[in-house]
């Protein structure tokens, strides 16, 4: 059987740098920290009191005041951010055929500040429960797609992928896979998250994952520096419109990049901690070279997972140098995190965005906020540090893990 090609031909990116796509890649390319005191809540008792939290959004900009009331935060990041991915896609949806269009959406927690809410609204009462009837439907991972496919009545696939921080490069692989294979003409994927609540921050506090750096939180997210110290927690959402190539071509649709293959792969070692060897990077990145059919040499550059964790740069990165060898010190590396923050179950599909519009621009994005060498790291990589730098890309790779050792990578290419 042969696969069908498939080709990216929209976007949409709600992210704390940017609003739209064309604010987060500006935001991108001119170093952009998204990172600032949390407002959301009191954090004086929080050891992290900092965020990506999202800027100037208010839900009922883009929602119906009604609707948006039924949605967590996450859902409704998810909302706005297909909704400009399918307006930018331009899709004539009297004709296109809505059986074979489907949502396949990430997201690592869900409707988290509602299930906070909740519980906290009952402890408060006198032990009648008394929840909101819309608490499961906001709350559950998989409202996000649902919502996407009644508004717009697409009728194909629909799901969520979870498999925490990877959770929308999966689903954007399993998106590739459905449209690869013929079952679909048009997927709308990609993933959100909103997990900048009191629950999410005290519990990643609570495993030492958050970066503490409360008296500078712009330059706390600082992959491959020797200071880093945990991640940030951000939130956002980004969206993508993939479509089979001659159907994309029949119509005159503006194509982005052609999304040429993916891979996965399990560490199988730890609940928290990557490899230290990073043997399930090195899995992941090469079956996704050979599912893409190219060798290493092909690619110019990787958006890697890069969260500024300590044990998690100096593993992606070794990683790396086994998978390319010579070529690696020839890649634009970067780590969009360090703008960004960490978007938890949306990160693959907002580092994919970047990914594909540095392929467009030619532009790599810097990684922001170097200051000190981190000797346990090859000096001869070029990690596009603190300025961004200008590349004629025609592949690119975007590496994304989660949790109990998920990995995912997704790879692009500039269309011939």
């Amino acid at each position: 059987m042969e696969l069908k090609r498939v080709v990216v031909t929209g976007l949409g990116a709600l992210t704390p740098i940017g609003n739209t796509k064309e604010e987060y890649w500006e935001g991108l390319i001119s170093g952009k920290s998204g990172a600032a005191p949390i407002t959301y809540y009191d954090t004086e008792k929080f050891k992290t009191k900092f965020a990506c939290e999202l800027k100037n959004f208010n839900a009922t900009d883009f929602l119906d005041r009604k609707e948006a009331r039924k949605m967590d935060k996450f859902a409704q990041y998810a909302m706005v951010a297909a909704d400009e991915a399918i307006a930018d896609a331009k899709i004539d949806l009297e004709a296109v055929n809505k059986l074979r269009v489907g949502v396949i959406w990430g997201a690592g927690i869900g409707g988290l500040e509602t299930f906070q809410q909740e519980v906290l609204n009952f402890a408060d009462g006198d032990g009648t429960p008394r929840f909101n009837p819309f608490f499961i439907p906001k709350m559950i991972a998989d409202i996000a797609p649902a919502n996407i496919s009644i508004k717009y009545g697409f009728m194909g696939p629909n799901y969520t992928t979870v498999s925490a921080c990877a959770s929308s490069a999966n689903a954007m692989f399993d998106a590739l896979n459905s449209i690869r294979l013929g079952h679909c003409d048009v997927i709308v994927t990609g993933g959100s998250e909103a997990a900048v609540t009191i629950a999410g921050m005290g519990g990643f506090n609570a495993m030492h994952a958050l970066s503490t750096r409360n008296e500078s939180p712009e330059t706390a997210s600082r992959p491959f520096d020797a200071t880093r110290d945990g991640f940030v927690l951000g939130e956002g959402a980004g969206a993508l419109v993939l479509e089979e190539y001659e159907h994309a071509k029949a119509r005159g649709a503006k194509i982005y990049a052609e999304f040429l293959g993916g891979g996965l792969s399990s560490d199988a070692h730890h609940m928290t901690a990557p490899h230290p060897d990073g043997i399930g990077v090195i899995a992941v990145m090469k079956n996704c070279l050979e599912n893409a059919g190219l060798n290493p040499e092909d690619v110019h550059h990787i958006n890697t997972h890069g969260t500024s964790t300590p044990l998690g740069d100096v593993a992606e990165l070794k990683a790396i140098s086994e998978v390319f060898g010579d070529h690696a010190k020839h890649i634009n590396i970067n780590s969009t995190k360090s703008m960004t923050g960490h978007l938890l179950g949306a990160a693959g599909a907002i580092e994919a965005i970047s990914t594909i519009m540095a392929i467009e621009h030619g532009i790599v994005p810097p990684t922001i906020n170097h200051e000190v060498v981190d000797e346990n790291i090859d000096p001869e990589l070029n990690l596009t540090l603190n300025k961004a730098q200008k590349r004629d890309i025609k592949v690119a790779m975007s590496n994304t893990f989660g949790f109990g050792g998920h990995n995912a990578c997704v790879l692009f290419k500039k269309l011939d």
